[in-house]
């Protein structure tokens, strides 16, 4: 069973990470759905990222909270997520949806924790067997290519 320690000692005030996807969460543009959600999430260097959904009204190019947070990762000069939280409008925990768990894997160190709906998972709980760039960086070396 995987342990639920944030990857390199990564140092997470749970209830902080959840405030801050909750201010996050305030920010969303949700005229359509009228369903909020922020995310927060911490970095291997500590820093903290966050996002919102943010509605379309053309529905399919909505953006979840979760992209909006790697949004926020890339533009703050990328790195390695370490520890998520996700919450609804009432600040309670929502977990990601499949197409979020895919591109929180993209971006997470190995081990990365979320805070769930049935507690605390690691990134390979909550998306078991993924594929992304472990496993291409995995492939690569298995080839002599450079990773």
């Amino acid at each position: 069973m995987p342990h639920h320690t944030p990857p390199a000692g990564v140092d997470v005030d749970w209830d902080a990470l959840r405030q801050t996807a909750i201010a996050a969460m305030s920010r969303a543009y949700v005229p359509y759905s009228k369903f909020p959600v922020g995310a927060a999430a911490i970095t291997l260097d500590g820093r903290v990222v966050s996002g919102c959904n943010i509605e379309n009204a053309s529905y399919g190019l909505t953006l979840c909270a979760e992209c909006s947070l790697v949004t926020d990762l890339v533009m703050g000069g990328g790195g390695l997520l370490a520890a998520f939280a996700c919450v609804d409008g009432n600040g309670d925990v929502l977990m990601p949806c499949g197409r979020c768990r895919q591109l929180l894997y993209e971006h997470s160190a190995e081990g990365m924790i979320l805070d769930t709906v049935s507690g605390f998972k690691t990134i390979d709980e909550v998306i078991p067997d993924a594929f992304g760039p472990r496993q291409l960086d995995a492939y690569r070396a298995s080839q002599g290519g450079a990773s």
